[in-house]
């Protein structure tokens, strides 16, 4: 290590995987894994190492039998067609064609084994693509603007920044063994597509008068967090120069590094510090690394749109258009993906977009090929206007292949989306995001309707269920509503109920909301008592 682990001077508050990393920088797993487990097979690897496997985004899946699910960068979403490709190629190869997009503009794979790990790194390098620190106590995946360098509504590209930023942390074994996971989020749009406040440290759109000229950069915030203890980030008293993202990422990384929790991994995320330092020690600590900053300027985010992008939409470039396309809760096939390949090439700039909506955009699109283009047969099922609720429902993986989640989610949320749409007429597209468990990977803490998994107890035993919360919402700059989380509503659903029961919760909403009113908006007017009453009611009408 270039560093000093200053850390492990008191072993008392260490956990104990901070021993095993401390003796084994997960970066050495990948050259393990190539050289030793894929030839000796899978009962050959302790249990500790199987923790590490997580340094080359791999987990083990459910149940814990051999098979792996592998996580793919793609940061801020925009991937090259022959890229997806490659992509496909491997899931069809080794995954059983099987290919998820996630909430963090990531794809991956399941039902791999060791023995093909050796071949899966080749053909993502090959494509330059990695696994590589898509999970771990490291840097992960860059979230942000899929839109970058052809968005109408965006201050600066921000294109350059991110692979500046990617190449810098990613293998980087000065950054490799952090206290727990650190996402990072880059974005000069001005509807905070980069989803800012639930991320460790984001950069987000600002412009401030220096030396007399207007000059634009970056606002940050850091501490951002979901899962069972969610935060939100805090806003920096500084303003960023494009040049100087580096600096401060690093800078913020570092401190992470050396001044992070480490006694007890559920206490270790970055946002615990945050919340125990303030923003301005935080800021000060931070000048001590990286020098000083100019103060906060004029903040440039305007609203927040949740990252959905479906339909056809003009570019920056005059005549060229981007689609937005569904893909029902991220998952798709080998076969749908080299066909989004083959559209993006004939008729695009070659270029594959994935959004942390768990959908896809293909870009670069003239506008006189449009109809001829939304004529494609994979387009029937990732359509760029598909039904409200489907459109806007949201899935983590589930204990389809999660060993953490209580809960199938996949098949659940789209069964729900469809008892919707053919139930509920609803100009409003309502945000419902499933999770399987508290980790909160489908980000239920911003959905207008979150349904986190659960088990309840029945005379025929133990049968799926969900609590309900409601209300979430991002900010909207300095000048609009703050971020909220969801609310928790009392009572337990049992899961062959949920789409029953969301239709009449939804159904009071309609009834009951101002002709401008959105869910979020309504939630805060009539207040969670009175919303808890109704729910209370239809629940106690299920019974």
């Amino acid at each position: 290590m270039a560093y000093e682990p200053v850390w492990s001077a008191d072993p008392e508050k260490l956990s104990k995987f901070e021993f095993v990393k401390l003796q084994k920088d997960g970066l050495d797993i990948i050259r393990t894994i190539i050289e030793k487990y894929a030839l000796e097979g899978f009962d050959s690897i302790p249990a500790e190492e199987l923790d590490l496997f997580k340094w080359a985004g791999v987990y083990q899946q459910k149940p814990r039998n051999g098979h792996f699910m592998m996580r793919v960068r793609i940061n801020t979403g925009i991937m090259t067609s022959d890229q997806a490709r490659a992509i496909a190629e491997i899931a069809r190869l080794y995954g059983r064609g099987l290919i998820d997009v996630t909430t963090r503009q990531a794809v991956q794979f399941h039902w791999l084994t060791v023995e093909n790990f050796p071949d899966i790194f080749r053909r993502l390098e090959a494509a330059s693509l990695y696994s590589y620190e898509a999970c771990g106590d490291c840097p992960r995946t860059i979230v942000g603007n899929p839109l970058a360098g052809i968005d109408k509504d965006e201050l600066f590209d921000t294109t350059a920044i991110v692979e500046q930023l990617n190449d810098f942390f990613m293998l980087n074994r000065d950054f490799s063994n952090l206290p727990r996971k650190f996402k990072l989020s880059v974005s000069a749009n001005y509807y905070n597509n980069g989803q800012a406040e639930i991320n460790d440290l984001s950069f987000t759109p600002a412009v401030k008068i220096i030396d007399g000229k207007e000059t634009a950069g970056f606002h940050v915030m850091v501490g951002g967090g979901l899962s069972a203890k969610p935060h939100l980030a805090q806003k920096l008293d500084v303003f960023v120069k494009p040049k100087e993202a580096l600096k401060v990422a690093a800078g913020v990384v570092t401190l992470f590094r050396d001044y992070g929790y480490r006694e007890k991994r559920h206490h270790a995320r970055l946002k615990f510090l945050v919340a125990d330092w303030g923003a301005e020690k935080f800021k000060e600590k931070l000048f001590e690394i990286i020098g000083e900053l100019p103060s906060r300027g004029e903040d440039k985010t305007l609203g927040w749109q949740a990252a959905y992008f479906d339909g056809v939409h003009p570019q920056r470039q005059e005549g060229l258009s981007y689609v937005g396309l569904n893909v029902p809760v991220g998952r798709l096939n080998s076969d749908e993906l080299i066909q989004l390949a083959d559209l993006a090439d004939s008729y695009g700039e070659g270029k594959i977009r994935t959004t942390m909506s768990q959908n896809i955009i293909l870009s670069g699109i003239r506008d006189d090929k449009i109809p001829e283009f939304l004529q494609a047969p994979v387009l029937q099922r990732l359509s760029p206007e598909a039904k409200n609720f489907i459109s806007r429902t949201v899935s983590c993986t589930g204990n389809e292949f999660c060993n953490l989640a209580l809960v199938e989610t996949k098949e659940r949320a789209v069964s729900v989306a469809e008892y919707l749409d053919e139930r509920l007429q609803l100009e409003e597209k309502l945000r419902i995001h499933f999770i399987g468990c508290p980790n909160g990977c489908g980000q239920k803490h911003v959905a207008d309707i979150g349904l986190q998994g659960s088990l309840i107890k029945t005379p025929e035993g133990m049968v799926d269920a969900f609590d309900i919360a409601i209300g979430g919402t991002l900010g909207t700059g300095d000048q609009g509503p703050a971020a909220q989380f969801t609310r928790p509503l009392k009572g337990r659903v049992k899961g062959e109920r949920v789409g029953p029961v969301l239709e009449q919760l939804i159904t009071y909403y309609s009834e009951q909301r101002s002709e401008t009113e959105n869910f979020h908006s309504f939630v805060e007017r009539v207040g969670i008592p009175v919303i808890q009453e109704q729910f209370t009611a239809i629940l106690a009408a299920e019974a």
